[in-house]
């Protein structure tokens, strides 16, 4: 087995076993992190010219998936200002996909990327807190 599908291989036991898990930080920062591993691949895609005005991308479909999967699982009862300002994150993250696909223009898609990745490392640290 080469080095890359043995590292594969760890990446997908270690988001199996986070999705099994009851905890909810941990599924959560693999969707964060699942996101932004095809956020960047989009990019690279439209950097790269691979995709053409009319073709799609697995991995612009997979992000605008996961970012309904974080959108929808927002709790705004109990979540308040913090559930409204990550909806409206993920909100502009996928417009910036869409805008992305449609001009092939990616600086604001790196944009939500960098925003993202803020949240990501933020949950990932109460992820970590939770865990002591």
């Amino acid at each position: 087995m080469s080095l890359r599908r043995n590292m594969q291989a760890y990446k997908n036991a270690d988001r199996d076993a986070a999705a099994e898990s009851e905890n909810p930080h941990a599924l959560i920062a693999v969707l964060f992190d699942e996101l932004l591993r095809h956020m960047r691949i989009f990019v690279s895609e439209i950097e790269a010219g691979s995709i053409g005005k009319d073709a799609s991308s697995e991995h612009f479909s997979r992000s605008l998936t996961i970012l309904y999967g974080l959108q929808s699982s927002l709790n705004f009862e109990q979540g308040g200002d913090i559930a409204n300002n990550l909806f409206r994150l993920y909100e502009y993250a996928r417009q910036q996909l869409l805008a992305a696909m449609r001009q092939r223009e990616v600086g604001g898609t790196m944009a939500a990327i960098d925003a993202l990745e803020n949240i990501r490392d933020a949950w990932r640290e109460i992820d970590g807190r939770v865990a002591k």
